[in-house]
């Protein structure tokens, strides 16, 4: 039986410098093979001590029982603060309590019906761009290139109800991708305890695409604002997160501070919905009975490729696939949170201000928790094992008071894109260039994810 591709784990043990060089080239390979099997692992470093943890009881007590007491680790927002600023991915205690108030309601039930229409629109706009692609001839595509595409025209239409197209949105979408080329994962400050005064020693063109994708964003909820005091705001997810106030202090978001949100909005929302759809391609292509069947699905619930937001709920298929590609390739592969107090973890002394890892990676190809972890198997989530890992070992959003905002927003696009593309094309992997997953800021392609395309109608 033919596994879905995973990075080897490091052997044994190596220097604090050498992981430190392993962690800069991929996060996962870095890692030991040990940690498949562990309930718990610690790491010590001549400047912090850390505790991954993979047991499910642990997991819930740092994240749903005791959130407040186990914070994000201020180590993570080294890297980011040049393009997030203080939004609510970075922000911890009341901030971001503030914060999350202010958010939530834009992502509740009836506001995703609303922002449907326009997922749809983008969707459907993917497979008349990957058309005229596929008539040029059958040369290998490069997927995440595709993915990012629509997942940032989902951004901008949802958003600020603007396509890709659009040129401020087209210059935003191009100065993320540089970003991303000049923004290492590993900045010196989530490595030494540094001073507050101290300097991260950011890259100069991380500092300088940081600075260019906030100005861009700064005109557009400028522009926003304006149409708000007019009365001419379209009534997209950026209006209602700005004319929300803070039902405790009755304040709304200040220019800056969308401007933060909106950062990690376009991060959380593009980059790792683009990494998620580019896996769920990928396992189709290796798997052409799994696409075959939810082909068949999509092609059954939207005949037409023009769905409604209640037949997403009928793509019962097609959301196993979606979680199944989650469950091998989480985007977010590790959370880092900080003990605020001493613990006592599984006989294990564990000091204020050790960092706690917990690792969706990890946790969703735990031996101890999965059948069969490394398989590609959309069908488990029908048995007893697959039902109970949903329940205990399965966080690619997060969990508790954390979730991910966007993560019924996730699903839904994850669902109707997959179904989308499944319905209009066939995937086909490329031998000579198999996928590799690493891990910087999400799981990606280590030299992309190449795919042949071929249109359902033309075969």
């Amino acid at each position: 039986m033919t596994l879905p591709p995973k990075p080897q784990a490091r052997a044994g043990r190596v220097s604090l410098w050498r992981y430190a060089r392993l962690f800069r080239e991929d996060l996962l390979s870095a890692q030991p093979a040990r940690l498949y099997h562990a309930w718990m692992a610690e790491f010590r470093t001549p400047f912090f001590r850390s505790f991954l943890c993979n047991q499910p009881e642990l997991v819930d007590l740092v994240l749903k029982e005791r959130p407040d007491d186990f914070p994000k680790s201020n180590r993570i927002r080294e890297g980011l603060a040049p393009l997030l600023g203080n939004s609510v991915f970075v922000t911890n205690g009341e901030t971001w309590k503030r914060q999350r108030r202010i958010i939530d309601p834009a992502f509740e039930g009836g506001r995703l019906r609303d922002a449907f229409p326009a997922m749809l629109e983008a969707g459907q706009s993917a497979v008349a761009r990957l058309e005229k692609l596929v008539a040029q001839g059958d040369a290998p595509v490069e997927i995440e290139a595709q993915t990012s595409h629509v997942t940032a025209d989902v951004i901008f239409r949802t958003l600020f109800s603007i396509p890709i197209e659009n040129e401020v949105a087209a210059q935003v979408f191009e100065k993320f991708r540089d970003h991303q080329r000049a923004q290492p994962v590993l900045n010196l400050g989530a490595l030494l305890p540094l001073p507050r005064w101290f300097p991260r020693f950011h890259r100069r063109r991380a500092k300088e695409t940081a600075a260019a994708i906030r100005a861009l964003i700064t005109g557009l909820t400028a522009g926003r604002k304006a149409e708000i005091e007019a009365g001419t705001a379209p009534d997209d997810l950026a209006t209602k997160i700005m004319t929300t106030p803070d039902p405790v202090t009755g304040a709304l978001f200040d220019t800056e501070e969308m401007v933060d949100q909106v950062a990690i909005f376009f991060l959380a929302g593009h980059e790792t919905s683009a990494s998620s759809l580019a896996w769920g391609l990928y396992l189709l292509a290796l798997y052409p009975e799994w696409q075959e069947k939810l082909a068949e699905e999509a092609q059954r619930v939207m005949p037409d490729g023009a769905p409604g937001f209640s037949d997403i709920a009928r793509l019962n298929l097609t959301r196993d696939v979606f979680r199944e590609t989650l469950r091998l390739y989480p985007p977010v592969p590790m959370m880092v949170r900080e003990a605020t107090q001493p613990e006592r973890f599984r006989n294990r002394d564990v000091s204020k201000g050790a960092q706690i890892v917990l690792s969706p990676w990890h946790q969703h190809r735990h031996e101890r928790l999965w059948d069969n972890p490394d398989a590609f198997d959309p069908a488990r989530f029908a048995t007893t094992n697959g039902r109970e890992g949903l329940r205990r070992a399965f966080m690619p959003f997060s969990a508790g008071q954390r979730v991910c905002t966007g993560a019924g927003f996730a699903m839904i696009e994850g669902v109707l894109l997959l179904a989308l593309l499944a319905r209009a094309f066939r995937f086909e992997a490329v031998r000579e260039l198999p996928a590799m997953p690493v891990a910087h800021l999400t799981v990606r392609g280590k030299d992309g994810i190449w795919l042949r395309i071929r249109s359902r109608e033309a075969s």
